[in-house]
């Protein structure tokens, strides 16, 4: 890992799925785990920037539309209680969470992974990253479509494996193994202490 040629990436760390007044948070869907991932992840953040890389973050978005959001059909079948203002670019809850904020780079994602239709693999080639390291929520969901899509893609990836959560840690373990043969695995604290930072 050459650390000036490495980035951060979180996968939908925003007030909408974290803070108590987002919409997740108003729908009591909440989890420990996921809850404490910002200040788990945060030294990593450091801890790069330091070493000369860079911080991106990838935040679901809901487009607004005439009659309310854009969702798709799975999606308002598994999380009715979304509604108009919710994950809506601009709005509170969109926004990065504080603990994390601000990100050197900021992508809109519509879907579980962060490159789908995004401008994530424009800005990591014009960065000359090489490797990916990735975080957030949910681990079978955002964080493993965006790791198997960097997978297709050849660039190395480093997924934090306590820098990742579900809302079941059964699910969380499950996918941890399911990803094993697609992305390197390290701790918070091993990637601080790789990245040069304390250990």
């Amino acid at each position: 890992m050459t650390p000036s040629a490495t980035a951060l990436l979180t996968i939908d760390l925003q007030n909408d799925f974290l803070h108590p007044d987002g919409a997740y948070g108003r729908a009591g869907q909440t989890a420990p785990d996921i809850a404490a991932l910002p200040e788990r992840i945060a030294p990593v953040r450091d801890a790069l920037r330091a070493a000369g890389g860079v911080f991106i973050s990838a935040q679901f978005t809901l487009v607004p539309g005439p009659d309310g959001p854009l969702i798709s059909p799975h999606l308002r079948a598994l999380r009715p209680f979304l509604g108009a203002g919710d994950f809506a670019p601009g709005r509170f809850g969109h926004d990065l969470v504080a603990a994390l904020a601000p990100a050197d780079f900021t992508v809109e994602k519509v879907a579980y992974s962060a490159f789908h239709q995004t401008r994530l693999e424009f800005i990591l080639r014009k960065m000359g990253i090489e490797t990916l390291i990735v975080g957030g929520i949910v681990t079978n969901g955002g964080v493993a479509s965006t790791l198997r899509d960097a997978h297709l893609r050849d660039i190395h990836t480093v997924m934090l494996t306590d820098g990742c959560a579900a809302f079941r840690p059964e699910v969380h373990a499950a996918t941890l193994v399911s990803l094993a043969s697609v992305t390197e695995q390290i701790t918070c604290a091993q990637a601080v202490a790789r990245l040069g930072g304390a250990p």
